[in-house]
């Protein structure tokens, strides 16, 4: 078959691979009908997370039909039309007894490795580097789901791949990001970051009543979606970030804020992003903590900073006497997609939302490494990418 592999830092090729096989009862194998790239693949696109081999198959974010399950896999029959959550779960284990799924405690296959970076160990994910199992991902013609008994979603009759393909990982990410921040009616919700995930954290805002809805970002493109999604948004690249918030809040800031970029945050001329980009360069840090430097100086007192985006390592000089003098709470992690995907599919299907708003980019499976390229540097007005294998 084909797949998408990671031979590199910015070294993504369309290769020939062996096809995957039932290896567990529980398993099944998905033939892949659309897949997508996500702003996490970036990371690991540009090197900046530990973990990867040369030849992992890569991206997270697919969905396809059932081609073959294994002998106690009682959820799934072949023809199936199934999305798969980025989070591998057992399913009965005390995490995900509990709901919280992206930290179950048997589907991390190098659990003994990140227990030793992490202190525990998160749980299993597709393609996302040997820390999390260094399982194949998506996109590729095939894939093995593992306790394909738990995770995956079936899909109804009548919705389109595009319409229900982000319930595996971005419309649920943004979706938490938002429920993490408790939002009020009275609510200012600041959101930076307007790409996939900060698209789907303005709508989701939105959905959860906020009265005031702000979105960060420089790029035209995704600042006129955000706006079409009801946030008023800030270009900061033109505009002061806190003067701005300020004058949309009256002076008091914003009560909730979320951080929906992660470790690669840019910035322009301060001299934190400055510091950050020198000491990334030598290896002396692994993220770049703007945004969330920011989130915490802007954010009003008793407020809460929800963090979606992605870091992978150590960050520096984090303001955190301003988290405990203003009384700020922080709420973070990877998503705990089955939580929220009962809900979430309700309202696709009756209307509320149609998640394929944030295409802008369809192609072919092995069109893909130029497509990260596309994608990491925002040209062409590149919003999401999805492939067709």
């Amino acid at each position: 078959m084909k797949a998408l592999r990671w031979h590199g830092k910015q070294d993504i090729r369309c290769d020939e691979v062996p096809d995957p096989a039932i290896e567990h009862p529980r398993d099944a194998i998905v033939k892949v009908t659309s897949c997508a790239i996500c702003g996490s693949d970036l990371h690991l696109y540009d090197g900046f997370m530990p973990g990867m081999e040369s030849g992992d198959i890569m991206g997270h974010e697919f969905m396809g039909e059932v081609v073959e399950v294994g002998a106690e896999n009682k959820k799934l029959k072949v023809g199936d039309r199934v999305v798969v959550p980025f989070t591998i779960c057992c399913g009965e284990c005390d995490q995900c007894r509990r709901g919280y799924f992206s930290v179950c405690e048997r589907s991390n296959r190098n659990k003994s490795v990140a227990d030793k970076v992490f202190g525990h160990s998160p749980a299993g994910l597709f393609g996302y580097t040997h820390l999390t199992g260094g399982y194949p991902g998506g996109q590729a013609e095939f894939v093995r789901v593992p306790f394909a008994d738990v995770a995956p979603v079936k899909v109804p009759d009548g919705l389109t791949d595009e319409q229900v393909l982000f319930l595996g990982d971005i419309f649920p990410t943004g979706w938490q990001a938002a429920v993490q921040c408790d939002i009020q009616p009275t609510d200012t919700v600041a959101i930076w970051g307007a790409g996939p995930v900060g698209q789907f954290c303005v709508r989701s805002a939105v959905l959860l009543g906020a009265r005031q809805v702000i979105c960060i970002d420089r790029v035209p493109e995704r600042l006129e979606m955000a706006r079409a999604g009801g946030a008023v948004t800030i270009d900061f690249e033109n505009e002061s970030v806190v003067e701005r918030l300020n004058e949309l809040t009256h002076g008091k800031g914003p009560e909730k804020c979320i951080d929906a970029v992660g470790l690669e945050a840019h910035a322009t001329g301060s001299l934190d992003s400055l510091y950050d980009r020198a000491k990334q360069a030598v290896m002396l840090e692994t993220d770049r903590p703007h945004v969330l430097r920011e989130m915490m100086y802007v954010c009003r007192p008793a407020g809460i900073l929800s963090v979606p985006g992605v870091y992978g390592g150590v960050l520096d000089k984090i303001p955190f006497g301003m988290v405990m003098n203003k009384g700020l709470t922080i709420r973070t992690g990877q998503t705990h997609v089955n939580r929220w995907t009962d809900d979430l599919l309700r309202r696709i299907a009756e209307g509320e939302i149609n998640p394929s708003f944030v295409i802008t980019h369809r192609a072919k499976l092995e069109d893909g490494p130029a497509l990260y390229k596309t994608f990491r540097d925002k040209q062409d007005g590149c919003i999401k990418v999805v492939l067709q294998p």
